[in-house]
C-alpha cells in the first residue's frame, strides 16, 4: 500500500525538485514550449536555484513544499512553491498595487506525470493553503499556460477561476500565452472527508 504526504523542502531535496521539474516540463509542456528550449534546460542550474530557494528564502512566507510517495521506499514526486505576490504576479501594465495586500502567488505546482492521479497535487495544495492561512494571506494567484489544460482543470476543480488577466511569455522568440487564476484563501480548514 502506498502512502503520500507533504513536508517542507529540505536542502538535500534540491536535486530531486529540479529532476521533477525538468521531467514534468518535458512531458507536460512539450507541445507548448519550443523543443530545443526544453532539451537545453540545465538540471544542475535548476538544482542550484532550488537549493537557494529552500535555504535562503526571501521571507518566512516564501515556501517550497514537497510531495512524497512512501511505499517500500520514499520518492519525491512533486513540489509547490509560493510567496507573497510581487511584480512577477502582475499582468503587463498592471500597477504594483493592483493585487493588494494579503495575496500569495503560486510560482510552481508540479507532480511528475508518472505519479499523477494519486492525490499528490491535492495534498500539496491543501498544505500550501494551510500555510497561507497561517501567514494571513486572503487570496492566491497563479499563472498557467493557456494550453495547459491539466493544471487549469485541476485548479478550477478546487475553486480557482480566471481573473481576466493575461500575458504572453517570450520563450526564445515564441510568445506563449498565459492566464492568471485566483482564489480566496478559506479562513477555516476544510473538514470534509
Amino acid at each position: 500500500m502506498a502512502l503520500g504526504y507533504v513536508r517542507p523542502a529540505r536542502p538535500e531535496d534540491a536535486a530531486e525538485i529540479a529532476r521533477v521539474q525538468l521531467a514534468t516540463w518535458r512531458v507536460a509542456y512539450r507541445r507548448l514550449l519550443p523543443r530545443h528550449v526544453l532539451d537545453n534546460l540545465d538540471e544542475a542550474w535548476l538544482a542550484r536555484r532550488w537549493s537557494a530557494a529552500v535555504q535562503e528564502p526571501p521571507s518566512a512566507a516564501h515556501r517550497v513544499l514537497v510531495a512524497v510517495e512512501q511505499a517500500e521506499q520514499s520518492y519525491l514526486v512533486g513540489f509547490a512553491a509560493s510567496g507573497p505576490a510581487d511584480a512577477e504576479a502582475l499582468a503587463p501594465g498592471e500597477p504594483a498595487t493592483a493585487l493588494g495586500a494579503g495575496v500569495v502567488a503560486v510560482t510552481d505546482l508540479l507532480v511528475e506525470p508518472r505519479w499523477g492521479r494519486r492525490g499528490h497535487g491535492s495534498r500539496l495544495l491543501a498544505a500550501a493553503v494551510d500555510a497561507w492561512r497561517g501567514d494571513g494571506f486572503t487570496h492566491a494567484v497563479a499563472w498557467t499556460f493557456d494550453g495547459d489544460e491539466a493544471t487549469r482543470k485541476f485548479l478550477t476543480s478546487t475553486g480557482w477561476e480566471p481573473d481576466g488577466a493575461a500575458r504572453a511569455l517570450d520563450v526564445d522568440d515564441m510568445l506563449v500565452p498565459q492566464v492568471r487564476l485566483h482564489v480566496a484563501v478559506p479562513t477555516e480548514p476544510d473538514d470534509t472527508p
